[in-house]
């Protein structure tokens, strides 16, 4: 039995999604979460299942504090230990500031934002007793510019940004990495609201010619945590050259 646990946020589809099955198939036992049930959520336990490693499979918004000590309590009484936290719970809010609800606002920030103080918080707490760990959040290339029209999105993700280097000093000395990877534009159901001819004029503005797939961020969430050890308080842009 694996001795290796990962846990990753947000994982019912797209990026998160990819990037558990990523390390299942690379013997991780895996503990992942998603807001709520779905045939999407158990097709990613099944999948996790097959690769014959422990996995949790936790319903909860990880902005909420309670869920995500609901979470992590069952990662300690089953696993007990945890090697690598990817934080990717994440959602999107197009449109004017202007026209942003109070709700719409605080709850672009509890899911992106708070999400990662909750999870990190508690990954901290399991990697410090043994001196080794590391932190990686799913940002964004807005974390890193600003888009218009996505001024609440891009706050948290600016916010995950500042979280990752700040975190990535407190912790260096405890022998725990924290680095974040800013995606530029990734082939996943957070962009479906796009037609198929904005896709074609977003596509042309980046110099690889198309956006990047969630196999490939799981790609490099998988190389980033591997080994590396002085690789840390880093974002690192991931757009085929876009920004």
């Amino acid at each position: 039995m694996s001795n290796k646990f990962a846990a990753v946020t947000g994982a019912s589809r797209g990026i998160g999604r990819a990037i558990a099955l990523r390390y299942a198939k690379e013997g991780y036992n895996v503990a992942f979460c998603c807001r709520h049930e779905s045939p999407e959520f158990n097709e990613v336990k099944q999948k996790i299942a097959a690769c014959g490693v422990r996995q949790i499979a936790y319903v909860g918004d990880m902005g909420n504090a309670a869920d995500a000590d609901g979470f992590f309590r069952q990662i300690r009484q089953e696993f007990g230990a945890l090697d690598i936290l990817v934080n990717n719970a994440g959602i999107s809010k197009i449109g004017l500031l202007q026209d942003i609800r109070p709700e719409e606002w605080n709850q672009i920030i509890s899911c992106n934002l708070n999400s990662v103080f909750y999870c990190s918080q508690h990954a901290i707490r399991l990697m410090l007793p043994v001196k080794s760990g590391k932190i990686l959040s799913i940002s964004s290339v807005w974390g890193c510019v600003g888009a218009s029209t996505e001024v609440a999105y891009s706050t948290t993700k600016g916010g995950v940004n500042a979280f990752t280097k700040a975190l990535a000093k407190e912790l260096a000395p405890s022998g725990i990495q924290v680095n974040a990877i800013a995606c530029g534009l990734i082939d996943t159901e957070m962009n479906a609201f796009l037609s198929p001819e904005e896709k074609m004029k977003l596509s042309e503005e980046i110099p690889a010619g198309r956006p990047g797939t969630p196999e490939e961020v799981a790609e490099l969430a998988w190389q980033i945590n591997q080994k590396n050890d002085y690789l840390t308080g880093q974002v690192i842009i991931f757009d085929g050259g876009w920004i």
